[in-house]
């Protein structure tokens, strides 16, 4: 694919860009010399971008935040919570898709595979809607009206998809970070959801963020799903087995069972609302990121290299 040139790259935005990949973008943003726009309900400075404060929520604020942008990246992330997602996401992706269209920007949204639900199977960018979910079912409605979008060419976008993520400064948000490489920190053994002997597909959050500038700096990527890049799955106790190798330590594991899970979502609410999630976990999850890979000539970063960097950065953290 032709990469589009310098002059038609002049600002890039990142709506929700406190989170984990926007934290990984930034510094490839900076290391290709692009104008960099940060925009949270909490943005504070940071040096060599330009920061504001806007509600995604809020239509004027949304239009405001995107307005002289080439490129906007949708990182934003939601409460965990099926009704929030429900009453806000449609609400915040029409408020973009209105932005980009009405300012000419192109639009790169960082989505999941919740849409997807239980696939017996790979799962490739051609696979079908099912959600097994709430919260699959709004991802995949928020999905349909991009889609519907870029069908019709009233804007320029592209949908880059990811599973679960682990990488090196990947604490709260990643289920790998938390009950694998920090229960490994604090000397406890690791944990695992449900099945560790289910394969299993992970992002590595370097090799997303630089795959979302790879999909906006390349004009033949627009108008279609990209699964971003995913080494081949590995089971949960493959990945612990290399987690306790380079964190030097022991590779027992404790795995929560589905009924335990159940029980401790009575009392967090975070628990509560990623039970209906666990078909993620009791299954086996295998993401195929093949049409990625073929078309930018990119070779996703192995569990044996991703595992060693996370470790290290645990270690020395």
């Amino acid at each position: 694919m032709n990469k589009l040139k310098d002059k038609d790259m002049k600002l890039h935005t990142i709506l929700g860009s406190n989170g984990t990949i926007a934290k990984e973008l930034v510094p490839i943003l900076k290391s290709n010399q692009v104008n960099i726009r940060l925009v949270s309900r909490n943005q504070g400075p940071v040096e060599g971008a330009e920061s504001m404060v806007a509600d995604v929520l809020n239509y004027d604020q949304v239009l405001k935040a995107v307005a002289g942008s080439e490129a906007v990246y949708l990182l934003v992330g939601l409460t965990y919570n099926a009704d929030i997602w429900k009453k806000d996401w449609p609400v915040l992706m029409r408020n973009v898709i209105n932005a980009c269209k009405a300012t000419n920007a192109r639009l790169v949204f960082f989505d999941g595979i919740y849409m997807y639900g239980k696939v017996d199977g790979v799962i490739t960018e051609d696979t079908p809607y099912y959600p097994s979910s709430r919260k699959g079912q709004v991802r995949a409605e928020v999905a349909r009206m991009l889609l519907q979008e870029m069908a019709a060419g009233t804007i320029k976008a592209v949908i880059a998809r990811a599973t679960d993520f682990y990488g090196p400064g990947v604490t709260d948000k990643s289920a790998a970070g938390i009950l694998v490489f920090d229960n490994m920190k604090k000397g406890k053994r690791a944990q695992w959801m449900i099945n560790a002997n289910v394969p299993r597909s992970y992002n590595y959050t370097p090799n997303a963020a630089k795959a979302l500038y790879i999909l906006a700096s390349h004009e033949e990527a627009f108008g279609q799903v990209w699964h971003l890049p995913s080494a081949s799955p590995l089971t949960g106790r493959e990945f612990i087995r290399l987690a306790a190798k380079y964190m030097k330590t022991s590779d027992k594991v404790f795995v929560l069972p589905k009924w335990c899970i159940k029980i401790i979502g009575w009392f967090n609410p975070f628990m509560k609302s990623y039970y209906e999630m666990t078909y993620q976990d009791e299954f086996p999850l295998q993401l195929s990121s093949a049409k990625f890979e073929k078309a930018f000539h990119f070779t996703p970063t192995s569990y044996e290299d991703g595992v060693k960097a996370t470790a290290d950065w645990y270690l020395a953290n």
